[in-house]
């Protein structure tokens, strides 16, 4: 029989829900099943609710020291570590990244635990400037129940950006990870216990958003939700959080421009923009989508572009070379073909791509060509919703004003990136774009060390950094009297 991965509640591993039907993991490179998951409903989202309301209140997680608990996150990278190949594969086989992508990201979640460890047993409460014959001070509690839930696109890397400051904040975390993903949750679940982590203090329900995750969400226990993922699912767990007056931090879609002046360095800035949107299969909420390059350089960038574009690897994630897998998922790669078919229709020109691979050894898998669209207005419909896939709608641009309009066009505010050798031109337009995070001569360098969130509707609140903690925490002032 196949394997049935259980979930995770109050430290004890579950087969699932009675009359909740369970997840069925399928390999996207190839079509086959991978395994079944447990999966949770109303009725064990409110257990784990429960188990993580006593958890955080016990006296072993409540008073424990921020040094004690910088040492079981500590534990929890090592062990990350320790099982960085079976990690790689599950992520591999769920969501079809390749497998150096896998690899980074195992490595890259491991750091995260170990610089929350960091912050956890350094950062400090402030003596507040006296006003009065008082002592004043400003400390930061932990909220209690927090709910986290991740994508499918990079579940490692996103269930430990949430937990990791999460827990070091002194909170009792639900995981709710993707339903196409819900094996590298339930591994760091089995990890954490191993690591010390009380019983409780980490549970983790994979199971259907309109079940278990709308549960959790309107719980009244649950005193904080961390979502990333969709703009509209976003929008709906807002609404109940205000109902609620609940913090929430929600990190939503992209519509990234990759902007390129005529004096940049054309080499660097290709390739930078093929892996900014090819990388991942374009599942990216930072993927680079909108490329606007400035007319005098345009035919060039495109001729290099495309040429990238048809040089990159398309092959089974685990075979040694290969630069970019499936789609994670056989249905997102039929939407975002017609998506793409749909703006052919509407005049957009394919310059490349546009279709499935025709090598044979791919017909089973979830594929899709790197794609290049040009001949569209920043108006049009490709121009404005996110695919979430590798396709590049590229654009002209005449001057700074001219393109700092387009760019701005967009009810989304994630990322962006600017080539240009002039720094002043580079300061300028960094500080008009209406982007949470502007990468100037790069892209997608990321650092756990550096506040990330998104303007607009691409999100609330900030992740990562100091204040990716704080964001856990609620402040409380205290006043002694003198």
């Amino acid at each position: 029989m196949m394997e049935i991965k259980k979930l995770l509640i109050d430290g004890q591993w579950m087969v699932g829900e009675p009359g909740v039907e369970r997840l069925f993991s399928t390999n996207p490179a190839t079509g086959a099943l991978n395994h079944e998951v447990a999966a949770a409903g109303a009725k064990f989202a409110v257990q784990a609710v429960a188990s993580a309301h006593r958890a955080c209140r016990q006296p072993g997680w409540r008073d424990m020291l921020p040094a004690e608990r910088a040492r079981i996150l500590y534990r929890i990278a090592e062990g990350m570590e320790a099982h960085s190949e079976e990690m790689s594969r599950l992520q591999m086989l769920e969501n079809g990244k390749v497998w150096k992508e896998c690899q980074a990201q195992v490595r890259s979640a491991a750091a995260t635990f170990r610089y929350y460890a960091g912050v956890c047993e350094t950062l400090c409460s402030e003596v507040t400037p006296a006003r009065g014959n008082y002592l004043s001070l400003a400390v930061y509690e932990p909220y209690g129940v927090v709910v986290a839930i991740t994508p499918w696109n990079s579940p490692m890397t996103m269930e430990a950006q949430k937990i990791a400051p999460a827990l070091a904040a002194g909170n009792a975390v639900i995981l709710k990870p993707s339903e196409v993903t819900p094996s590298t949750g339930l591994l760091l679940g089995r990890i954490a216990l191993e690591a010390g982590l009380p019983p409780g203090i980490l549970n983790v329900l994979p199971g259907w958003g309109h079940e278990v995750g709308a549960a959790l969400v309107a719980h009244p226990q649950v005193r904080l939700v961390s979502f990333t993922g969709g703009t509209e699912s976003g929008r709906r767990i807002a609404q109940v959080a205000a109902a609620k007056l609940m913090p929430v931090a929600l990190e939503l879609g992209g519509k990234s421009p990759h902007i390129v002046f005529d004096d940049a360095d054309l080499e660097l800035a290709v390739d930078s923009i093929a892996g900014g949107i090819f990388e991942g299969s374009g599942q990216s909420c930072v993927a680079g989508s909108r490329a606007f390059v400035q007319r005098g350089v345009y035919d060039q960038v495109l001729r290099k572009l495309v040429a990238r574009a048809r040089a990159i690897a398309v092959n089974l994630p685990d075979q040694a070379g290969a630069q970019m897998g499936p789609m994670a998922s056989f249905a997102h790669r039929d939407k975002v073909a017609s998506m793409v078919a749909q703006a052919i229709a509407d005049g957009a020109r394919a310059e490349c791509g546009a279709g499935v691979p025709q090598d044979p050894a791919l017909a089973a898998g979830a594929f899709y060509l790197p794609t290049i669209l040009s001949g569209m207005r920043n108006d049009d419909a490709i121009a404005q919703q996110e695919i979430f896939g590798p396709v590049l709608c590229l654009m002209p641009f005449d001057d700074e004003a001219d393109l700092i309009e387009q760019a701005n066009a967009s009810v989304f505010g994630l990322a962006s990136g600017i080539w240009t050798r002039s720094y002043p031109r580079a300061w300028r337009v960094a500080r008009a774009l209406e982007a949470g995070t502007v990468w100037i001569n790069t892209y997608k360098q990321l650092s756990i060390a550096t506040p990330f969130g998104g303007f607009k509707d691409s999100g609330i609140g900030r992740e990562k950094g100091i204040q990716g903690l704080r964001l856990y925490q609620q402040a409380k002032g205290i006043f002694f009297g003198m």
